[in-house]
């Protein structure tokens, strides 16, 4: 079995890294969460992760800041921005800035592992992701 795709996700609601970390991990994920983005970031300085799952809005560091920050540091990791404030120009904005897609909150944790499958795929790292599983 190749290695797990390594994962961080940034959300400072508590609630989405609850939900989330146990579904990406049925899918062979290795993923650590984090609700601090300064903290994720001095993680982030220490360790490549293949995919950052960010909000955009949060306290200290936004999401757009944290995209700029990987984008810099490790260009071939994908970039994945949830939000629940949805805007069509927001969303225009973090692609054009090199995000891989853009999830609007509230999403089914099922919704976000379809994105990692295809994110994981642009990698060159394929992961099973049996999409007639419902629920996380």
């Amino acid at each position: 079995m190749s290695k797990p795709l390594e994962i961080l996700l940034l959300d400072d609601e508590v609630i989405v890294g609850k939900r989330l970390k146990p579904a990406l991990g049925k899918i062979g994920c290795a993923v650590e969460v984090f609700q601090d983005s300064a903290l994720a970031i001095k993680r982030m300085q220490e360790k490549e992760f293949d995919i950052v799952v960010t909000d955009i809005y949060m306290d200290g560091v936004d999401g757009m800041q944290v995209l700029d920050l990987v984008r810099k540091k490790s260009p071939r990791t994908k970039i994945i921005m949830i939000t629940g404030h949805a805007m069509i120009s927001l969303a225009r904005e973090a692609m054009e800035k090199g995000a891989f897609d853009f999830i609007a909150k509230p999403f089914k944790p099922d919704d976000l592992k379809a994105v990692i499958a295809r994110a994981a795929k642009a990698l060159g790292a394929p992961i099973q992701f049996d999409d007639k599983k419902v629920g996380g």
